[in-house]
């Protein structure tokens, strides 16, 4: 059980955090959350419809556009569709889709309707793909168009979805979708449904062990509208609706799920979709659509400085705020930007699969700047510092695990009640598995991260995953996976492996052998072979003692 400090009765602290319990409280006001039970995140978004947006969703390479007016119809349709094809309420719908303007109108389709949505890396292999489909019962699956036939296979129905194609325009290609779009069904009678329901499945790593499914329900989500994107448009003065988002961020991460599938919707702003990340095109979309705000990873925000450095002229000239979240930054990385971005506002934010993106965010005026901090508390978050070893629940100060509670904490994991209990307490604190510090003005610090995952390009990779893919192969008698730090992605996976006696495996093999079974994001960057995997007496692996001997191997 966790212990406060024995100094802290005899220390006066600022309002904000409490001595005799611990808990550091948000300094923004409380936000009151909609009290209506039965109120799903689609209709409580298009509730506020009343802020007057025109352009909602626009292709960055055709310049197609969906307006507000025809979002709602567009989402009614597609969850009419779906339900002639007999999906119904609890169902689960999976998404294995690139980014593109029919993302949200699929994935809030599904909601409407009441099924729930996982949404899954479309660079996924055919192996990962019928795992998930086994693990949340998926019962059909949205791909890419090119993609049915590899994925047709998979026993479930498949339903290809094009990339840049006109929504007016009907193809033979893609008659299943446009049968969606344009389904004539009556969508007059929507089943009820309830905040605490599911509304999605979404895949993160945890603090340790393989991939596991984050329950999410509609309060979640309606939580995350209010906490997360609501609030941060709210501490600024120009209007939402003159605010155009560049999505690059994949949206099948809840980082940009939760800007822009959802939340963005809410306020009326124009959000430009790009398929994938290209530096130099992302530059010309941003001038081309004079993009205002471009939500970033580590590795995106790298990539963009350094090629800015080489651009004259006005270019990026309309770019008003660049937010970073998803992984620790390089002091030197946010120096570099806001020395070639001067006229830019920078912030940082904090949030997990498991709190719905809400966490902390930054706020920065003309006299107080606190790039480096990951901000703030959101409003209606508590949050814990707990010294890793010995439970001590430490003061503004301090670093330790940080702990945090509030309505956009998930419901559970999916099918593990074992990990849930290790992760949410009996109280209701999520703990990350994160090492922040907390200055005394309430700001937060992302110090060191303790979860046994890998980060590379802003994702989540479990090593037991890597791992067991690795002992798969029958020279490999053990093998374990760290991540480690790389200034282009933040963090990279390495593995260390025992081989068999006599075997002449190469390094090269064991990448490429990998890399045929996995995402290309999670493949293993580099090998080390070790004559033993250091573990516990549990059995459990040792990765802080391989990390302390990568200094002489690497």
């Amino acid at each position: 059980m966790e212990k406060l400090t024995a100094t802290a009765s005899k220390t006066t602290f600022p309002d904000w955090y409490s001595p005799e319990t611990g808990i550091y409280s948000s300094k923004h006001p409380t936000i009151p959350l909609p009290a209506d039970p039965f109120l799903d995140v689609v209709s409580f978004i298009f509730s506020h419809h009343n802020h007057n947006g025109l352009t909602a969703l626009i292709d960055s390479s055709s310049g197609f556009s969906i307006s507000y007016s025809k979002v709602l119809p567009l989402v009614k349709s597609v969850a009419s569709g779906l339900r002639n094809r007999g999906i119904k309420q609890g169902d689960v719908v999976l998404l294995l889709l690139p980014n593109s303007i029919h993302f949200p109108i699929v994935f809030l389709g599904v909601l409407y309707l009441g099924g729930i949505v996982s949404t899954m890396n479309p660079l996924s292999s055919e192996l990962e793909v019928k795992k998930r489909i086994a693990d949340c019962n998926a019962c059909i699956a949205f791909v890419e168009l090119k993609k049915v036939g590899k994925f047709q296979p998979l026993g479930i129905p498949v339903i290809g979805v094009p990339e840049n194609v006109n929504l007016d325009e009907k193809s033979n290609d893609c008659e299943a979708f446009y049968m969606l779009l344009y389904s004539k069904g009556d969508v007059s009678v929507k089943p009820v449904i309830r905040q605490q329901d599911t509304a999605a499945i979404m895949y993160s790593s945890g603090t340790t062990a393989a991939s596991k499914g984050v329950v999410l329900t509609h309060r979640n989500f309606i939580s995350m509208v209010e906490l997360f994107v609501k609030f941060e448009a709210s501490q600024y003065e120009y209007s939402s609706t003159d605010n155009v988002y560049l999505a690059v961020l994949p949206m099948f991460h809840i980082y940009g799920l939760s800007l822009f599938v959802v939340g963005l919707l809410s306020l009326g702003s124009s959000i430009v979709v790009m398929r994938k990340f290209d530096v130099i095109e992302t530059v010309k979309v941003i001038d081309r659509y004079g993009v205002t705000h471009f939500p970033v990873v580590p590795p995106i925000l790298t990539a963009l400085t350094r090629t800015v450095k080489g651009v004259c002229g006005n270019s990026l000239k309309c770019l008003k705020l660049v937010s970073c979240g998803a992984a620790p930054l390089f002091a030197k990385t946010i120096q570099d930007f806001v020395e070639v971005l001067p006229h830019v506002d920078f912030i940082q934010g904090y949030g997990l699969t498991e709190s719905t993106a809400v966490g902390t965010r930054g706020l920065n005026t003309e006299k107080f700047k606190k790039y480096s901090s990951i901000g703030l508390l959101a409003p209606n978050i508590e949050a814990k510092v707990v010294d890793w070893i010995t439970g001590t629940l430490l003061p503004p100060g301090g670093s330790g695990e940080l702990w945090i509670r509030g309505p956009g904490v998930m419901k559970e994991y999916l099918n593990d009640g074992e990990a849930t209990a290790l992760t949410i307490d009996k109280d209701g604190w999520l703990h990350t598995g994160d090492v922040v510090y907390t200055d005394h003005d309430g700001y937060l610090y992302v110090v060191d991260r303790l979860k046994e995952i890998i980060k590379y390009k802003g994702f989540q990779i479990a090593p037991a995953d890597l791992e067991a893919v690795l002992i798969s192969h029958c020279e490999i008698l053990d093998a374990a996976v760290i991540p480690v730090l790389d200034k282009e992605c933040g963090e990279i996976p390495v593995a260390f492996v025992v081989k068999r006696k006599g075997s002449m495996l190469t390094q090269e093999a064991i990448i490429n052998y990998v890399a045929e079974q996995v995402a290309p994001y999670k493949k293993v960057r580099k090998v080390i072979f070790t004559q033993s995997i250091p573990k516990s007496a549990a059995g459990k692996i040792l990765r802080r003692e391989l990390k302390n001997s990568l200094t002489s191997k690497l």
